[in-house]
C-alpha cells in the first residue's frame, strides 16, 4: 500500500506557487522545531482578494504538498475566506496524509494566517478578532 497519495505525489513533485513575492503584502513563517520543517508563505492582496501567493518550505515532502496545496486553495481568495482555510482542509483536499505528517497541514495553516496577521499589521486595517489570538500550536 503506498504511504502517499497520487495528489501529495503531485503537490510534492510538482509544487504550485513556489518562490518569493517581492513586495509582498503579507508574510508569514512558522516553524516546528521537532521536526525542523519551516514554511514562509507570502501574499499579495489587492482589495479584499489575495491576488497572488508563493511559499518557501524547508521540510519533507508532506510539508511542501501540504504548502502547495494550501496556496491553492486560497489563491484568488478573499480575506476572509483565506481566514477559514483550516489543516483538515488541507489533508482532504490533498487526499489524506499520514497520521505522523499531519502536523504539516498545520503548518500550512498557521503560516498563511501569520501572513494575513502581517499583511494586517503593515495595512493599518482592523485585524479579524479569529487572528487577534491566533498563536502557533506547539508539538
Amino acid at each position: 500500500m503506498a504511504l502517499y497519495t497520487e495528489k501529495v505525489m503531485d503537490h510534492f513533485e510538482n509544487p504550485r506557487n513556489v518562490g518569493v513575492i517581492e513586495n509582498a503584502d503579507g508574510i508569514g513563517e512558522i516553524g516546528n522545531p521537532i521536526c525542523g520543517d519551516i514554511m514562509k508563505m507570502y501574499i499579495k492582496v489587492e482589495g479584499d482578494v489575495i491576488t497572488d501567493i508563493k511559499f518557501k518550505t524547508f521540510g519533507c515532502g508532506s510539508a511542501i504538498a501540504s504548502s502547495s496545496m494550501a496556496t491553492e486553495l486560497i489563491k484568488g481568495s478573499t480575506l476572509d475566506e483565506a481566514l477559514e482555510l483550516t489543516n483538515k482542509a488541507v489533508v482532504e483536499a490533498l487526499d489524506g496524509l499520514p497520521a505522523r505528517k499531519v502536523h504539516c497541514s498545520v503548518l500550512a495553516e498557521e503560516a498563511i494566517k501569520a501572513a494575513l496577521i502581517d499583511y494586517y499589521n503593515k495595512s493599518g486595517r482592523e485585524m479579524p478578532e479569529k487572528l487577534k489570538n491566533f498563536k502557533p500550536h506547539e508539538e
